[in-house]
Parts: C-alpha cells; structure tokens; sequence
C-alpha cells in the first residue's frame, strides 16, 4: 500500500484536469486517498462537481485549459482551500487519421489542449507554489503517453503533442528544481478508457494498441503519483513497452518494417477476443 504523502493536520490542495472521468478522475481518487484537498475540474463542468461529490473531492470546478487565467483562477480557489500541493495537467484530446485527413479543428484542438493547456496549468500551479509563505515547492503531473517515444502512424499529431510535453517535463524538471517543484511525467500504453474505446474498432490504431497492454486508469494514477515527492522524472507504462519504443525512435526506418507486424498481432488478438 502507497504510503500518504500528506501529512494529518497539515492538509494542502491539489487540482486535477479533464478529471471529471477516465484517468483523471482516478488521479483525483489516488489524491484523496492520499490525504490532499482535491480540486477536480473538467470542461464539462456537471461532470467535474458528480465526480467530486462521488470521490470525495473538496471541490469539482468547470475549466477549460487553453485559457491562462483560466488555470489561475484555479490555482487561487485551491489555495483558498489549503496551500496547493500538487497540479496534475491530464485534460487532453485526440483525433485519429491520417495527417492530411485531419480538419484544421482537430489539429489546433490537440495542439491547444494538450500541449498549450499544459503549458497554462504549469505556469499556474509554478506560481502559486513560488507564492506561498512557509510552504515550499509542490509536484506537478503530466500524463504523456508511450507514443510520445515512437513513430506512430494515424496518430502524427497526437505523438507528437506527447513528445513536446514530455520534452516540456524533463526540461521543467531541471528547470524549477531550484523552487523545490518536483515535475514527473507518466507515459503509458493504452488504457481503457472511453478515448480508446471510442477508435475504430477495425483501424490501424486500436490494433497497435490491442498488440501492447491495455492499462486502467487506477494502475496509471498510482503510478503517477507514487512519483510525487520522489526526484523521478517520467516513468513508461509497462516498461518494456518503453524499451521497444525508444528502441523504434532510435532507427525509424527499422520501424516501418516492424510497425505492419505489430498490427497484424493485435489484429488477430481483437478477432479472437471478437469470438469469444
């Protein structure tokens, strides 16, 4: 079992985004367990207070994280609750298809979201930590994915808003390591939430996935936050999956022979499990 990573009676916040279901819903859970006010918060402001209200959360909060003063907004009502002690940027979106057959909606909406929203919420939840009186540093949380280390066909822009992110993370690391904020990064394969679900079923895409390890989003929560306090930086769900990855990015061209194998694997293993 975790151990908590709060103190009794000395309660601080942590905020959560897109956390009103999936993986970020199980990030705010893990938090309180752990002792933390949580704030949850989603675009969908409806789901963010059910989700509070089911979880246990101190506050459930509309927010959308393209706008900066958004997110500070956010930052300032957790601190009205107890010092902010953790910010966890998971809001994110994502399109599937080919570069070119992406509307110029969906290419702006993963780029705003995942990459820009995460760029608001950090600089955020920064200075908010720098701005507390007697309460040094926090942990921020970034959840990437594995296709932020490998090629990943049908998903161009999605990989590579989780490359930008994950290279935002290990250079905040380094960065506001002097203010006692602790970034750290969670990469995993798929996970079974309703984005994955909501592929299509016969594509390129869910077979790679089907190919790997799909995860839950309580096994990703505990991973990510088990990194809180600690000087880790960024942790790949499951592990191997990393070494094949980063393995492919290293000699790409040795990827486009192995990615087509990949997908008829998890091909077959989505016809058999179709049958039974």
């Amino acid at each position: 079992m975790s151990k908590p990573l709060v103190k009794p009676g000395s309660p601080r916040s942590a905020v959560v985004t897109g956390a009103g279901r999936g993986i970020g819903r199980a990030i705010a859970l893990e938090l309180v367990g752990r002792g933390y006010e949580v704030v949850v918060t989603d675009l969908d402001a409806d789901a963010a207070e059910l989700a509070a209200k089911e979880i246990g959360a101190a506050l459930g909060l509309g927010l959308d994280v393209t706008d900066p003063d958004a997110n500070r907004d956010i930052a300032a009502r957790a601190r009205e609750i107890a010092p902010l002690g953790a910010w966890v940027c998971n809001a994110g979106v994502l399109a599937e298809g080919d570069v070119t057959a992406l509307s110029v909606g969906q290419v702006r909406a993963m780029v705003d979201v995942n990459v820009l929203g995460v760029v608001w919420g950090v600089r955020a939840a920064a200075d908010a930590f720098r701005d507390q009186h007697g309460v040094k540093g926090g942990d921020i949380g970034i959840v990437a994915s594995l296709s932020a280390h490998a090629p990943v066909p049908a998903l161009s822009v999605y990989a590579s808003t989780k490359a930008a992110v994950l290279s935002l993370t290990t250079s905040l690391a380094s960065e506001l390591h002097r203010d006692k904020i602790k970034v750290h990064a969670v990469c995993p394969d798929g996970v079974d939430t309703a984005m994955v679900q909501s592929m299509d079923a016969q594509g390129d895409v869910r077979a790679a996935l089907a190919a790997g390890v799909l995860l839950t989003p309580p096994q990703v929560a505990r991973e990510l936050v088990d990194m809180f306090g600690t000087g880790r930086v960024y942790k790949t769900l499951p592990a191997w999956r990393g070494v094949v990855a980063r393995t492919a990015s290293l000699a790409p061209r040795a990827a486009l022979h192995v990615d087509p194998w990949l997908r008829r694997l998890g091909a077959r293993k989505l016809k058999k499990a179709g049958k039974r």
